[in-house]
């Protein structure tokens, strides 16, 4: 039976979302139902939302969800009706690097999480006219009261209330991947350098890891004092004004998609030190690298998702939460979904890092 919903709908050349009533599929086979608690405001969906990456509009985007199951499909096997759960990416589930806790290297990443349909192609979501909309944005298209998620997204974790819960629907990306680039993939050792450029909900997640993992110095660059202070706060020990600042560090975190800092990145990393690449630029963007200047052992690490094997990965963050030890409620101010435009403009302009939609139960 089709479910009626809300949902926030992007639409080409749109500057914000639109708030419409859809319809839903039932959950198909591998697909189930949640009710959505939270969903964080990413810059993916915003980018996506300003034509830079490739998801076709218009389409229901959205994916940092947090709720509760509320049907499940055939063959689901890995949730319940009635679990909180965390949303997260998408992935095949049945490729090898999928099987061997690799999910962010599945070759069917891109096509599963920003195509905006079922793996086949067929729509889930339509217009109450029957015109489809493009839905399953990164597995979930959370932006919206419903939404049929794949259930490779779905994380059930232990929140006592809906309120708990709201407050780890970031954790399924921006966290993660900040996190994850510092714990899971560069995995620095006590006395190195570390620099992060950008201090938005991914920067200062890897801020908050490299303090956790003993590293001497945490240099951190941003252009909004708010946020640089911040960073001190949750643990960055040098603020600097530019990347020309840095020189000879062991790992660089680029977290802007600015080519320009990328390229000046690879020039302030030491010997055999690693740059670590998240900040997504629009589709085709390419930068000017020395050649020579890798020969040393400088890397270029392209990371996903901070590497993260999401059903074991988001459960530790959150108990790494609940003891103080990774304050994440710090980035964090929730709107009402009829705030929805201030959210995104206060997500533009840095005044809010991490923007959180918080649903009530209907």
């Amino acid at each position: 039976m089709p479910i009626e919903t809300t949902a926030a709908v992007a639409y080409p050349g749109a500057r914000d979302f639109a708030w419409e009533p859809v319809v839903l599929d039932d959950p198909g086979p591998g697909e189930v139902l949640v009710r959505m608690v939270a969903t964080g405001v990413c810059h993916t969906d915003l980018s996506v939302l300003a034509g830079r990456l490739p998801t076709p509009l218009p389409a229901v985007l959205g994916h940092e969800g947090a709720g509760v199951v509320e049907r499940v499909g055939p063959a689901v096997t890995t949730c319940a009706i009635g679990d909180r759960v965390v949303l997260s990416f998408d992935s095949c589930g049945s490729c090898a690097r999928c099987r061997t806790g690799r999910p962010t290297r599945c070759p069917h990443y891109f096509a599963r999480n920003f195509a905006a349909a079922r793996p086949d192609g067929t729509p889930l979501v339509h217009h109450r006219n029957g015109i489809a909309i493009g839905g399953r944005f990164f597995g979930q298209s959370s932006l919206a009261k419903h939404a049929i998620v794949s259930a490779h997204t779905v994380v059930p974790v232990n929140a006592g209330s809906d309120d708990e819960l709201a407050r780890y629907a970031p954790i399924g990306c921006g966290i993660q991947t900040g996190a994850g680039t510092v714990l899971n993939l560069l995995k620095p050792e006590p006395g190195q350098r570390l620099a992060v450029l950008g201090a938005g909900a991914v920067g200062l997640a890897a801020v908050m890891a490299s303090r956790l993992s003993g590293v001497a110095e945490i240099h951190v660059v941003d252009k909004v004092p708010a946020r640089s202070a911040l960073a001190q706060e949750l643990g960055a020990t040098v603020l600097a004004e530019s990347v020309d600042e840095l020189r000879g560090l062991d790992y660089i975190i680029e977290t802007t998609g600015v080519p320009t800092l990328l390229e000046a990145a690879v020039d302030a990393v030491g010997p055999g030190g690693v740059v670590a690449v998240i900040g997504a630029p629009a589709a085709g963007t390419r930068i000017d690298v020395d050649v020579n200047g890798l020969i040393d052992g400088r890397t270029l690490l392209g990371v996903t998702e901070g590497g993260s094997d999401r059903t074991t990965f988001i459960p530790a963050l959150i108990a790494l939460h609940r003891t103080g030890r990774l304050p994440i409620d710090r980035l964090m101010r929730f709107y009402p979904p009829e705030q929805l435009s201030r959210a995104v403009d206060d997500a533009r302009s840095g005044i809010t890092v991490k923007p959180v939609i918080r649903f009530e139960a209907s």
